[in-house]
């Protein structure tokens, strides 16, 4: 009995040496290990990105983190409102989503800030001839307010933080620049894009040619409409701010206060008359009318001599009229102003307040906004950079260095709960001035009113 006994005990020790040697041994060790880092899914939303061009980042981040995969879905912008909005109304929404930095009130409740700490679970490789896996718990701190200060430009931290909590962290600067057709310059006898709007102004008449009838032959600029003029509350927001307007305070709009160093001069109102007169046959800027197509088609089709619009322009423009000579240059300033201001409408990365992951979802977008991750993205996307030091290596870049420019002097304004309704407001105000029916002091004061709806 005692020899049997023996006999068991000795084979039970053979096969638990067995065990070891074979590696089996180790895959029990690892999957018990693994139930400290269970697989986790991320699903992550974004608008007209390739799906490549955020690949690099996600092969870094599952170097560390193997146990979380990625999963991104790109929709097209014009259908994304509507998707994100069927999704939450089913409980199936996305785990992190990209929004523009203009949709950030209107989306405040559904996105969860970042904490003060994310506590993560990170694979480390060790051993050399013999690599093992080992995980370990890492303590993650949220950026301050001066980090924010000194990684991105100025216009971030103004955007992304409401009441002392990141809502969103941006990986590119969408920022308005002048698209120009080389050709159409040549042929008026101008030489360079104009750097001032005094010079744009005096460009305008050169460019702009009518037949008989009064039909553009050539359009100097799409500019003056309300229905057929790209971007129309960014480029009048620019106007605005440039000509010193105060565009929002204390959670209300007041674009249409006087200067306060001169309370007769009203530069809303002045903005406005500026933009309009190009859509108006009486003014010897006249270079646009209703008549004309969208003003991405006239300048595609030759039509028009400079377009205002934004980097994500650049690639469909070629696309569409790859025989085009175009080029893009920063946006005109006001002569002897010494301070520039770009305008820009930006997307910010955000995470769900739904998220069953709220640390890894917020990890990831930490990991993708430094500076050597983001970098990745950037090229591949052909995007402006947003972190400050990434601007010098950007003005190398034949096609980005216009908008590299720009990023330092961004500038945005808080629009309220409902961007919707800004675009109506200032659509009708443009509209009010073309048909005669406000005057330019009522035309403001509407909009201003009307935009203060969405607060």
């Amino acid at each position: 009995m005692v020899n049997g006994l023996k006999i068991k005990v000795l084979a039970v020790f053979l096969i638990f040496v067995f065990l070891l040697t074979t590696g089996l041994g180790c895959k029990w060790t690892q999957g018990k290990l693994a139930q400290k880092a269970p697989s986790i899914n991320l699903v992550y939303w974004r608008v007209e990105d390739e799906p490549d061009d955020f690949g690099e980042i996600i092969t870094r981040f599952r170097a560390l983190y193997p146990h979380i995969t990625i999963i991104v879905k790109t929709l097209r912008e014009e259908e994304y409102k509507q998707k994100l909005l069927e999704a939450w109304a089913e409980d199936k929404g996305p785990d992190l989503f990209s929004i523009p930095v203009s949709w950030l009130y209107e989306y405040k409740t559904k996105i969860l800030p970042l904490p003060q700490q994310l506590t993560m679970i990170k694979t480390t490789v060790t051993g050399t001839l013999k690599k093992e896996e080992k995980l370990t718990e890492e303590k993650i701190t949220a950026p301050s307010l001066r980090d924010l200060r000194e990684t991105y430009v100025e216009t971030v931290p103004l955007d992304a933080m409401i009441d002392n909590q990141i809502y969103g962290l941006p990986f590119s600067m969408n920022v308005l620049a002048l698209y120009y057709n080389r050709d159409l310059l040549n042929n008026a006898g101008i030489p360079k894009p104009p750097e001032t709007w005094e010079a744009f102004v005096e460009d305008i008449k050169l460019s702009t040619l009518l037949d008989k009838q009064g039909n553009f032959v050539v359009s100097g600029a799409a500019l003056g409409g309300y229905d057929n003029v790209n971007y129309l509350v960014d480029i009048l927001s620019l106007l605005m701010m440039q000509n010193g307007a105060n565009m929002a305070e204390g959670g209300k709009t007041i674009f249409d206060r006087p200067l306060a160093a001169d309370p007769s001069y009203f530069p809303g109102e002045e903005a406005l008359r500026f933009y309009t007169d190009f859509a108006n046959p009486a003014k010897e800027v006249y270079s646009w009318n209703k008549k004309m197509p969208n003003s991405m088609e006239a300048f595609i089709q030759g039509k028009t001599a400079f377009y205002f619009g934004y980097p994500s322009d650049l690639e469909k423009v070629k696309s569409l009229a790859p025989k085009l000579n175009f080029d893009v240059a920063p946006i005109p300033q006001i002569a002897g102003s010494l301070k520039q201001i770009n305008y820009g409408n930006y997307w910010l990365e955000t995470v769900s307040k739904k998220t069953k992951y709220p640390n890894e979802a917020w990890d990831l977008l930490l990991f993708a906004s430094q500076s050597n991750n983001v970098s990745t993205f950037l090229e591949r996307a052909k995007k402006p950079t947003s972190h400050r030091a990434l601007i010098a290596q950007q003005l190398e870049d034949y096609d980005l260095s216009p908008f590299a420019k720009e990023v330092l002097t961004v500038k945005t304004w808080y629009k309220g709960g409902n961007y919707a309704l800004v675009k109506e407001a200032f659509t009708e105000m443009v509209k009010g001035i073309e048909e005669g029916t406000m005057d330019f002091k009522k035309a403001i004061r509407y909009g201003v009113d009307k935009v203060n709806l969405s607060y």
